[in-house]
């Protein structure tokens, strides 16, 4: 496959309905002069998640986020995985924090996960992201990050979105939730996939 780049003053749709991670890979990407713009303020459909792994997922989003804007597309799909739950919610990171009614609520999530739990011996946990650039013509790359630590309950920090509250990175005593958002992105998974995405695509 060709190496393809993006230009500075190219226009990339983060294939994204979720506000938190489009400021998060906006700002990534802000240094390199790629304007960026959301899926949802383009009115493009959030696409089934039928996957069964982050990469699968990730290249759904870009590809329909792409074919429809006629854009290169930037997915993410990201989870937070328990060694306790045999890698869970994983992939279904997002479904653990799902209302009745419709909507997410990730203090009910971060619950449920906990309840799920029990009192495991081993309180080991990881977030895993994978990036997925995909062009109009079909053409798709992906980039897998992760970063290791551990569980704590009760959940702890209001920055971040997500599990964020729920995991503290190994080497460190904040959780993702305490973390300034730079201290974060600096050793995030979504950083270590950025950057393999930095070293091909920009």
């Amino acid at each position: 496959m060709a190496e393809r780049r993006l230009a500075r003053g190219q226009r990339l749709v983060i294939a994204t309905h979720n506000a938190g991670k489009l400021a998060e890979i906006g700002a990534l990407l802000a240094p390199y002069g790629i304007e960026t713009i959301g899926a949802g303020a383009l009115g493009l459909p959030e696409p089934d998640e039928t996957g069964e792994t982050f990469a699968a997922n990730a290249t759904i989003k870009a590809v329909a986020a792409a074919k429809a804007s006629g854009l290169p597309a930037l997915a993410d799909d990201s989870g937070f995985c328990i060694a306790a739950l045999r890698g869970g919610p994983g992939v279904r990171t997002a479904d653990a924090a799902m209302l009745p009614g419709g909507g997410r609520d990730y203090a009910v999530g971060m619950a449920r996960v906990r309840a799920n739990c029990g009192e495991p011996d081993d309180v080991g946990a990881w977030f895993v992201c994978v990036l997925a650039l995909a062009w109009p013509d079909g053409e798709v790359e992906v980039f897998e990050g992760r970063v290791d630590g551990a569980w704590v309950w009760p959940p702890r920090g209001a920055n971040g979105f997500g599990f964020d509250p729920m995991f503290v990175p190994a080497g460190h005593v904040e959780t993702f939730g305490e973390m300034d958002p730079a201290t974060k992105h600096a050793i995030s998974h979504r950083a270590a996939a950025f950057a393999l995405f930095e070293a091909k695509a920009l």
